[in-house]
């Protein structure tokens, strides 16, 4: 979808697609570590609901 996207726009108005091919790397590395803090928060927030089921857990398996 994005390829055709991209092609459409390359008919349409060719230096915006450029642009677009170039400043889409630079783009992609400056939001590399938001997306890392968001794995990283994703992470904290399963351990601390495993660490507060784990008596809920061992419980309801007696």
């Amino acid at each position: 979808m994005k390829l055709l996207l991209f092609c459409v726009l390359l008919v349409i108005c060719w230096p915006v697609a450029l642009m677009a091919l170039v400043l889409y790397p630079i783009v992609w590395l400056l939001l590399l570590p938001f997306r890392l803090v968001g794995i990283v928060v994703t992470g904290v927030f399963g351990l601390v609901a495993a660490i507060f089921l784990l008596p809920a857990r061992a419980l309801r398996s007696i």
